[in-house]
């Protein structure tokens, strides 16, 4: 989808209304609260319905990440293909610009307007990954001052990423407080089939007692990273495949976000992994829009507090 099909697709508030409609409800509008399909469009105002059952009166935006905005849906739908569709992601000062111009529009806003459709990307059924599947982790913020600083890597005071990626399957990035084995465990044991085929990793020892803590059996191959081994010779064992994923969040951040705070580095995470799993889907704008209509509201309170 492009920005000139959203453009001539859904240029009216009715067309949008429409397509989001089907996406929240795919047997017809129903109440949010009793659950009822009896219900009436007022005629006077069409993009409202009631709910004689309940006499509540809402409109598909209602109880959604789109809930009491003031932008109009144009600009909505405007601002997920926007995002969707930048490979390396789009900071809200570039939407700003994009949308209202260099003088117009608030900063604010279009930071609000991107973290509410993150919020939406969130996974929360997240299939249990098997096969062939990769871990690691890497360390992202800014470059220390002073002194003894500009180590690298672990040891680091850096924020701490994991991946975890199955090869020819989806990716899974999280914000990790400490590289501890017990921790690794969790995310193993929550992400990586018990009978996955084999797992690969670096040569950092934890990994193979995460493993052990995880009650997971496979095969355990590992890179040695620290001989400047990257590739098993003659063989496809490796680590290059969620290294390549950390590539592209690294070349995000530097390149489009350029400072992200620790606080919100989860949702930047999440974005990123939800776009780089559809990445070669068809359907990508509308499953976010699908995501939109179907996920809770995110007050600007509750994201800044």
């Amino acid at each position: 989808m492009t920005l000139t099909d959203v453009a001539t697709a859904f240029s009216t508030d009715e067309k949008c209304r429409e397509l989001l409609e089907r996406l929240r409800w795919p047997t017809g509008p129903e109440c949010p609260r009793c659950h009822t399909h009896e219900l009436t469009r007022i005629s006077t105002n069409r993009k409202l319905l009631w709910c004689s059952d309940c006499k509540y009166q809402f409109t598909v935006t209602a109880g959604t990440i789109l809930n009491v905005s003031h932008l109009p849906l144009e600009t909505w739908f405007f601002a997920v293909v926007l995002l969707v569709e930048a490979r390396k992601g789009m900071s809200a000062n570039q939407l700003r610009r994009t949308l209202w111009g260099q003088h117009k529009g608030s900063y604010k806003t279009a930071w609000y307007l991107f973290h509410r459709i993150r919020a939406a990307m969130v996974q929360v059924d997240r299939p249990m990954l098997d096969g062939t599947v990769e871990m690691d982790e890497t360390y992202v913020g800014g470059k220390g001052r002073g002194k003894g600083i500009a180590k690298r890597g672990r040891g680091t005071d850096k924020e701490i990423v994991i991946g975890i990626r199955q090869r020819g399957g989806d990716l899974r990035f999280f914000h990790a407080q400490d590289v501890k084995s017990g921790t690794l465990a969790k995310y193993i044991q929550e992400n990586i089939s018990a009978d996955v085929d084999v797992i690969m990793t670096d040569d950092f020892n934890v990994y193979r007692s995460a493993m052990t803590k995880a009650g997971v059996t496979a095969p355990h191959e590992q890179i040695n990273h620290s001989a400047k081994e990257y590739v098993r010779l003659g063989t496809n064992i490796h680590t290059n495949t969620v290294e390549s994923a950390f590539s592209l969040l690294k070349r995000g951040i530097i390149g489009s976000w350029h400072k992200i705070s620790v606080k919100h580095l989860p949702a930047y995470l999440a974005e990123m992994e939800f776009r780089f799993n559809r990445r070669n889907r068809s359907d990508l704008f509308v499953d976010t829009l699908r995501h939109m209509v179907t996920a809770d509201p995110l007050t600007f309170e509750r994201l800044t507090a």
